[in-house]
């Protein structure tokens, strides 16, 4: 199987939803284990896309939309500009 959008995506977008949610939520929500979702959490805040603070048993979530995304062509347009795009066709009718 495969998918459009890579895990480290998934999480992103799952984080620009909800802002303040668990490892364990997003890893039910992706069908991950919550070690894989602890890992590219990491991922993500090591490459400057993320940062977090305790929010008592949760961790709040801050993502820097200009941050660019990573790419081979050359081109560096902001991860804002992506999240808010799928954020959008989350809200719209199904296409078909």
């Amino acid at each position: 199987m495969w998918t459009f959008i890579t895990n480290h995506g998934a999480v992103l977008l799952l984080i620009a939803q909800h802002g303040r949610i668990t490892a364990r939520q997003i890893a039910a929500d992706l069908n991950l284990t919550e070690r894989t979702v602890r890992r590219l959490i990491t991922d993500l805040e090591a490459a400057g896309y993320l940062t977090h603070r305790r929010d008592g048993r949760v961790n709040r979530y801050v993502i820097d939309p200009g941050v660019p995304l990573r790419g081979h062509d050359g081109r560096h347009a902001p991860v804002g500009d992506l999240l808010k795009l799928l954020l959008a066709s989350l809200e719209e009718e199904p296409v078909g």
